[in-house]
């Protein structure tokens, strides 16, 4: 399976959007960050090195937060999804305001199929803004369309793609829909 920033796993829909945080600097958290960007390590190497950074790196409260963040990141294309979020957790605890963790909560949620609680996060990082913000209502949309809300998904997957039209899993989402015009609530519900 290929991950990027949208990671397709479930069905015919995308979840899963991983906006890594970058470190500023070098060493083993920087490391930790071109990991989860690149995925050119083993994902055990890649989990060792940022698990290194923060036992052994004297880093900023930012950078901890980050590779806490990007450790996440790793748990969950692992599957680990008890970790990782205890991972955001913990990078919540530095730093409530940072709406890339708050997409990868949502992401987590997703693929524990916990769309109601991936809605309340992603609602955050669209709140508080994101170098991935059209992931953010990517999977916001793949969260609505699972619990039933088609208006909503067919929304966001618009706004995704108007906000990176180079995605292009968002414009064949929009694929599926049919839109129609309601003439009734033109006129109020009455006839014309």
């Amino acid at each position: 399976m290929r991950y990027a920033l949208i990671a397709l796993s479930m069905a015919a829909f995308g979840a899963g959007a991983q906006a890594q945080v970058l470190v500023i600097g070098s060493g083993l958290a920087k490391e930790c960050y071109e990991a989860a960007e690149t995925m050119r390590l083993g994902l055990g190497d890649s989990v060792e090195k940022c698990t290194k950074a923060l036992n052994y790196e004297t880093m900023s409260q930012n950078d901890r937060m980050s590779t806490l963040t990007n450790r996440g990141i790793l748990y969950m294309r692992n599957g680990q999804y008890k970790m990782a979020m205890a991972d955001y957790e913990k990078a919540l605890e530095i730093n409530d305001q940072k709406g890339e963790t708050w997409l990868n909560i949502g992401a987590a949620h997703i693929y524990q199929q916990n769309y109601s609680e991936a809605i309340d996060a992603l609602n955050t990082a669209i709140e508080l803004g994101t170098d991935d913000l059209y992931a953010a209502y990517y999977n916001r949309a793949v969260a609505a369309e699972r619990i039933g809300d088609i208006t909503s998904a067919y929304w966001d997957f618009r706004k995704s793609a108007e906000l990176n039209p180079e995605f292009e899993v968002a414009s064949r989402q929009l694929e599926r829909f049919t839109v129609e015009i309601d003439e009734s609530a033109s006129t109020g519900g009455k006839p014309a």
